[in-house]
């Protein structure tokens, strides 16, 4: 037996037990007369000693010449700890030890496992191993297997149907691109690996099984963010004989449950925005509603005098920053700075004080008098103390802009509090959207959304007017989970895939087996897929996914630890009947 107990579960009640502990060695002390161990496994830390009056010298020696991550076992007597640590758990006890075997030795860690680290991120990255012993990584992984594990006690207690769906399917020509497998015993042939279980749940409603999961791993071969995989892990689900406001009701459900038993936060309210309003009043279709500073729409109010770069604008629009009067012009030019980098793209930024007597102090005076300035502040929600930022141009540019503007100063001004949570629904998307450099429509989310009810027709006369059954759940800024109802007639089908350029040939080809199984009583039905990656980060308080991910790739899609991608042997190559020219 390696152990008896844990190195975090020894408490006053176990004085005098004899017991047995393995784990890692996190620290050494030598007072010459005494030598303590810290002894670490992913449950806690005990403190173990080895004195001159108590132990042998033979297994003092021994101790002394332990190192840094040595896994060792040690028997020996709990004790009461002569200098108490009420930081620690066990800080009450220590373990007398009679008994040490060194299971392990351990080269010197790259990096000190500790919370704080010494070690930079490709450093721990190349040596995950030891970085998921330091409690952060540790902990952030814990935590995602006790969300996974509500996630599945939840819709298991909701009648859903636990279905994997197949790693090696067909690869389609919407979406992102698909990372490809060659078959070996079907030369010049190719599975993907899939984008989503899309296709699969649909026909698994076919099937009849009305109520779906999956915690399935997915894969895009895109071009890479800093908080962007290529294999990510959804929440997939899919429910028949449901309207839209069965599903966002279901979802809720989960939602809610995940605050209350995760976080220990009881949240009822999920307000609806619609696509445009979101746009309109946040500048982008995710938006973090835990604070204000709401867009006000300024073309009625700024366009009327002789000032070219606002009266040549398709939009202007502002903010008012609470408290931003207080700013100094250098403070001011370094914002103005901030918005022109490349990164967000502005041209150039307008500023208005809203000074605490009631009056007005604008980068554009010369144009604008106080009443002009009054009516920014009443469009913009400005108070005295306040600073109004405007930006014109484009619409989708500049309320990109104005947006990561927004998000910059909630964050400077601390209004991006992680343990407040604020749900929101986001519908009625646009279901078509313009390619504006081939002047051809895709789908905005997939070719299997539904249009509302009662706007099939516009497809003819007016595709971008149409909008989809479709919606999006965002929390704190984040997407973190999005779905339809599908269409699940085959006319309907065909007449989407004919707007989205497939010719019936082509359609055939790609997904005529979906068209074939809605021949058979395809019910209707609809779903959603969480991204179960920053779910969890958000649950965890964080916005970057990497530490919820036992082995992530890094930035460019390494795993640096593994160094994969790599290449293969040649024999594989000559196995596959591939040829590579480089």
């Amino acid at each position: 037996m390696y152990r008896s107990h844990t190195c975090g579960e020894l408490r006053e009640i176990h004085i005098n037990q004899k017991v047995t502990l393995s784990g890692w060695v996190h620290k050494t002390r030598d007072k010459g007369f005494v030598t303590w161990v810290d002894l670490r496994d992913r449950y806690g830390i005990t403190q173990l000693v080895f004195d001159e009056d108590r132990t042998s010298p033979e297994l003092i020696e021994q101790a002394r010449r332990l190192g840094r991550e040595f896994v060792v076992q040690i028997k020996g007597v709990v004790i009461e700890r002569a200098s108490k640590n009420p930081n620690m758990p066990t800080g009450n006890v220590e373990v007398l030890v009679e008994e040490l075997r060194v299971l392990n030795e351990s080269r010197t860690p790259p990096f000190t496992i500790e919370d704080e680290t010494d070690g930079g991120e490709d450093i721990r990255m190349k040596y995950r191993y030891l970085d998921i012993r330091r409690n952060p990584v540790k902990d952030s992984l814990i935590f995602r297997s006790k969300v996974t594990m509500e996630v599945r006690k939840y819709l298991s207690n909701k009648g859903f149907i636990e279905v994997e769906t197949p790693y090696l399917i067909k690869s389609t020509p919407e979406g992102a691109r698909d990372f490809v497998v060659p078959s070996r015993m079907n030369e010049g042939q190719f599975y993907a690996l899939p984008q989503s279980p899309q296709t699969f749940k649909q026909l698994l409603m076919v099937g009849g099984l009305d109520k779906y999961f999956q915690i399935v791993k997915c894969f895009r071969d895109e071009d890479l963010r800093a908080d962007r995989q290529p294999e990510f892990t959804q929440i997939d689900c899919e429910l028949a004989f449901v309207e839209q406001e069965d599903i966002l009701n279901a979802f809720e459900g989960l939602t809610t449950h995940l605050l209350k038993e995760i976080k220990g936060v009881e949240v009822d309210n999920f307000p609806r925005m619609t696509f445009d309003e979101a746009m309109e009043r946040y500048g982008n279709d995710k938006p973090d509603i835990r604070f204000g500073m709401e867009f006000g729409e300024l073309n009625a109010v700024a366009q009327h005098k002789d000032f070219n770069v606002f009266n040549k604008a398709e939009l202007v629009v502002g903010i008012a920053i609470p408290g931003g009067n207080s700013y100094t012009r250098k403070e001011i030019d370094k914002l103005t700075d901030w918005v022109k980098r490349p990164q967000v793209g502005a041209l150039g930024m307008v500023y208005c004080r809203c000074n605490e007597d009631g009056s007005f102090k604008s980068s554009v005076d010369k144009f604008y008098d106080q009443e002009d300035l009054s009516k920014w502040a009443e469009v913009t929600g400005a108070k005295a103390g306040d600073l109004i930022c405007v930006l014109s141009g484009d619409t989708n540019k500049v309320r990109a802009q104005l947006s990561a503007l927004r998000m910059e100063m909630a964050t400077r001004l601390g209004l991006r509090n992680p343990k407040e949570f604020a749900p929101l629904w986001v519908i009625d998307f646009p279901l078509l959207e313009l390619d504006e450099e081939t002047g051809h429509y895709h789908a905005m989310h997939h070719p299997f959304t539904s249009p509302k009810p009662g706007q099939l027709e516009l497809l003819d006369s007016n595709p971008g007017a149409v909008r989809a059954n479709a919606y999006d759940l965002v929390l704190n800024g984040n997407e973190i989970g999005g779905g339809s109802i599908r269409i699940h007639d085959r006319e309907i089908q065909s007449t989407m895939f004919k707007h989205l350029g497939f010719t019936p040939e082509e359609a055939k080809a790609q997904f005529g087996f979906l068209m074939d199984a809605f021949q058979y009583g395809a019910p209707p039905h609809g779903g959603i897929a969480f991204g179960l990656d920053r779910l969890v980060a958000i649950l965890g308080g964080q916005e970057t996914i990497r530490d919820f991910i036992a082995f992530p790739k890094n930035n460019s899609g390494r795993d640096v630890m593994i160094d994969a991608p790599a290449p293969i042997d040649p024999e594989q190559l000559k196995e596959l009947k591939l040829k590579l020219d480089i």
